[in-house]
């Protein structure tokens, strides 16, 4: 199991694995912040359930950290392996022939992306975690989204990390299926139509809720 696990292949399809499960993250993480679109009351019922279950404090948040954390680290090993695996100066001098933009820098927008979720925390998490369990206040979910939106230079960085999101995501999407043996000629066109359809469609939802709260702070 171990040999597996530091083995090439093995790493590829723990990385695989592991964006799975962010992939998931992101859409489950978007239907609840599209919520105070819908509705503030249900946005806050649903962030104080998610802020005070048990299950989703004591396992999920700390499977999520793991799997962010993993997901980078792993990402740049895999990323150097690759570097110094290429021998060919036809592949070193003509990159753009042989593989996309986004897949050869998939190490910046990853880095681009764990930077505005390092920024994301200090504006959400770690003032929720204060307010239940240390001083105990009432949070507001809604109003405290609503407020951070106010800022134009604030909206415009979630925007960019948006973009950022949206090209690692068009590379990685397939890529993780590749790397579990999802390979096939009559489906993999339309796995990468699903795919293409996911990058652009989530980061944009998320867009969409930055955008409304801007837009009302007007």
């Amino acid at each position: 199991m171990s040999g597996f696990i530091t083995s090439s292949i093995g790493k590829k399809i723990l990385m695989a694995l592991s964006g799975f499960f962010l992939m998931f993250f992101l859409l489950q993480h978007l239907i609840i912040n599209f919520m105070s679109v819908i509705s503030a009351d249900l946005f806050n019922e649903t962030s104080e359930f998610m802020g005070t279950n048990p299950l989703v404090q004591y396992l999920m948040q700390p499977i999520l950290f793991f799997g962010i954390i993993y997901h980078l680290v792993m990402g740049m090993r895999l990323d150097l392996q690759n570097r110094k695996a290429r021998t060919s100066k036809y592949v070193m001098n003509k990159p753009g022939e042989n593989s996309s933009w986004m897949s050869r820098n998939m190490i910046i927008t990853g880095i681009t992306i764990l930077l505005f979720i390092a920024l994301h925390m200090v504006d959400f998490f770690f003032p929720t975690i204060k307010a239940h369990y240390i001083t105990h206040e009432h949070l507001d979910s809604f109003q405290m989204v609503a407020a951070k939106f106010t800022n134009p230079v604030y909206f415009g960085i979630y925007t960019l990390a948006f973009i950022a999101l949206a090209l690692h995501l068009l590379h990685g999407f397939q890529s993780s299926f590749q790397s579990v043996g999802f390979n096939n000629k009559k489906y993999t066109p339309t796995l990468k139509k699903l795919g293409n359809a996911y990058a652009i469609l989530i980061p944009f939802g998320y867009f969409v809720v930055a955008a409304f709260h801007y837009i009302n702070s007007l």
